[in-house]
C-alpha cells in the first residue's frame, strides 16, 4: 500500500455502480463509457477483482460483471488490496547503521529491535487498514446517495438500461432537463 493508485479510485467506482446495477451485468467498457475512463486501464482491474472474490463474470451475449458478494460484505481494504496487492506503507532501508561516526561497524543498540521510524510508519499502515477494513463498499454508496438529487438515481437506470438494450453513447435529457450521456 506504498501509494494508492488511480486503479483504487477506478475500481471503488466501478463497483459502486455494479453495487447499484442490480442483478445486470455490466461490461468493463460500459463501466469504463458511463465514467469516461479509459476502456483498456479497466480491463485490467476487473481480473484482479474477480480473482478476490468481489466480482464475478456473466458469461452470454450481454456478459459482463456482477458483484460477488453484497456492497456491505465487500471492506474498501478488501478492494485495495485486490488492485494494489499487499504492498508496504514504508520501506525501511536500515539507514540508522548507516551513521559515518560508526565507521561501517554499527554498535547492537543502534540496530537493535525495530527502526524508530519504521515503527511510526508501521502504525501508521495499521491505522490506515483499520480505518479501510471498517468502511464497505455499502457505506460509500450510502454517501453518494445522501449528496445526489433524487433523479441521480433513474438517470443512472435509464444510461444502464439504454447502453444494454443497444443505444450506444448518444446524449439525452435526464429527468431533470440536464444533457446526459445515454
Amino acid at each position: 500500500m506504498a501509494h494508492l493508485t488511480v486503479s483504487v479510485e477506478y475500481g471503488l467506482h466501478c463497483l459502486l455502480w455494479l453495487a447499484g446495477s442490480g442483478d445486470k451485468p455490466l461490461s468493463s467498457r460500459d463501466l469504463a463509457d458511463f465514467q469516461g475512463i479509459s476502456h483498456s486501464f479497466l480491463a485490467k482491474i476487473f481480473p484482479k477483482l474477480e480473482k478476490a472474490g468481489i466480482v464475478q463474470a456473466s458469461g452470454g451475449v450481454r456478459g459482463g460483471y456482477l458483484l460477488a458478494r453484497a456492497p456491505e460484505d465487500i471492506s474498501v481494504l478488501q478492494i485495495v488490496d485486490a488492485i494494489e496487492g499487499r504492498k508496504p506503507l514504508f520501506d525501511c532501508q536500515e539507514i540508522r547503521g548507516r551513521c559515518a561516526v560508526f565507521g561501517g561497524a554499527p554498535p547492537e543498540w543502534a540496530t537493535d529491535g525495530v527502526c524508530a521510524i519504521h515503527l511510526v510508519m508501521l502504525r501508521a499502515e495499521k491505522a490506515m487498514r483499520d480505518t479501510l477494513a471498517s468502511q464497505s463498499l455499502a457505506d460509500i454508496g450510502q454517501t453518494v446517495a445522501k449528496k445526489a438529487p433524487s433523479h441521480f438515481s433513474s438517470d443512472v437506470e435509464g444510461w444502464i438500461t439504454a447502453r444494454l438494450s443497444g443505444r450506444l453513447g448518444k446524449p439525452s435529457t435526464s429527468s431533470s432537463g440536464e444533457e446526459v450521456l445515454s
